[in-house]
């Protein structure tokens, strides 16, 4: 059981095994929000498991600019959907072929499935007569939300409010 770690401001910060989140409540770093499953228990202490925690002081997160962009990056900004075409995708593709003089920036990658990609190959969207369902930027937050947010656990839904949906 993974369990969602808010900063003492209630936003999610990120998440850890039940087994660390228990350790941070049992030093006093945090309190339990949230419960789930079975009780964790010792010879000396029977513990309720941790599904939300919220730390009792506030973590500072660096704020950085977005990082150079990667395969699981891009994936992960286009919600692993096609940019072309709109299925499933498992693939990275440039807008502009780098042949062509495109750079591999946010904003010249998508999401691509490979019969897109194959099709594509090294010619511009205008010779396909192709257009792009999206619009590559970087990604609007500085800091990237856990991965776990993308599909959150039912009872991490009331803590995420605005977090989800800037996901």
């Amino acid at each position: 059981m993974r369990t969602l770690v808010l900063n003492a401001g209630y936003e999610p910060l990120s998440v850890v095994t039940s087994r660390r989140a228990a350790v941070l409540v049992m030093r006093g770093k945090a309190s339990i929000l949230a419960e789930d499953g079975s009780p964790i228990a010792s010879p000396s202490l029977l513990m309720p498991r941790p599904a939300v925690i919220l730390l009792h002081q506030y973590v500072r997160v660096a704020r950085r600019r977005p990082s150079a962009p990667s395969r699981r990056g891009i994936l992960r900004r286009d919600r692993r959907v096609c940019g072309y075409c709109g299925k499933a995708a498992a693939t990275v593709d440039h807008v502009v072929p780098k042949s062509r003089g495109g750079d591999s920036s946010w904003e010249n990658l998508v999401a691509c499935c490979g019969p897109c990609n194959v099709r594509k190959g090294d010619k511009t969207l205008e010779e396909l007569g192709w257009k792009l369902r999206i619009t590559p930027k970087a990604p609007a937050q500085h800091v990237w939300l856990p991965q776990e947010l993308d599909a959150p656990h039912e009872a991490w839904r009331p803590f995420l409010g605005s977090a989800q949906a800037a996901a």
